[in-house]
């Protein structure tokens, strides 16, 4: 692991120089030995597909501390088990609640019922959170599926759009400018700003994508 200062009381550790689930899930076991071993004098912890930012108390710890315990907390991280969450997700899928979904399946040459076979058939690990608040970024999508973003972003993208982007696949938490292909949408309220813990997903969680009907999508709280 590399590990550099990225502020006046932030460190950060580049894990490789590539993503994969290993890597992701060495920088979630260095992350809870880390959040163990420090406790108050971290101020947050950010994971991401091969990096570990870590902002900290400057009244409370310093540089060269920090970088030693993410060290040490990077070397014992295969003794160390992480806690997986696997979350259901509802999506209703069809080129009316998807705009780009016809395009994709042309693409892939399948039916727009097999993009959405296909796009449920993978239990998908959240690799990071960014863009914006409570937006996962997950992987892999089948290889059929991956399609890159959009030459031009859209304005405006609904709150619950399902997306993908290459191999990447992701529900937008509000409203808000994208540019990723939309294949549906699904009702469930990923944020919370009001709530203990806002986030319904976080970076080493698991995500299944469920099919739904019209009817499902609205009585659980839906809008078109």
């Amino acid at each position: 692991m590399r590990i550099e200062n990225a502020g006046e009381n932030s460190v950060i550790g580049w894990f490789a120089d590539h993503a994969s689930v290993e890597v992701n899930e060495s920088v979630m076991a260095t992350c809870n030995n880390l959040e163990q071993s420090m406790g108050g004098a971290i101020i947050d912890l950010v994971p991401s597909y091969a990096s570990l930012l870590v902002i900290f108390d400057p009244f409370r710890t310093h540089h060269a501390e920090v970088r030693e315990r993410l060290s040490a907390a990077f070397e014992r991280d295969s003794s160390s088990e992480t806690i997986t969450t696997v979350i259901e997700l509802p999506v209703l899928y069809g080129e009316a609640f998807g705009p780009d979904l016809t395009r994709i399946s042309e693409n892939a040459g399948v039916t727009e019922a097999q993009v959405a076979e296909l796009h449920q058939s993978i239990e998908y690990r959240v690799y990071a959170i960014g863009f914006a608040p409570g937006f996962a970024y997950l992987g892999e999508v089948d290889s059929r599926l991956a399609t890159p973003r959009l030459e031009t972003p859209r304005q405006n993208v609904p709150k619950g759009a399902v997306a993908i982007a290459d191999r990447k696949t992701a529900v937008y938490p509000a409203q808000s400018p994208g540019g990723w292909n939309l294949i549906g949408l699904c009702p469930t309220r990923l944020i919370d700003p009001a709530a203990e813990s806002p986030m319904l997903i976080t970076v080493g969680d698991r995500v299944r994508f469920v099919e739904i009907d019209e009817s499902q999508y609205l009585s659980l709280g839906g809008e078109l």
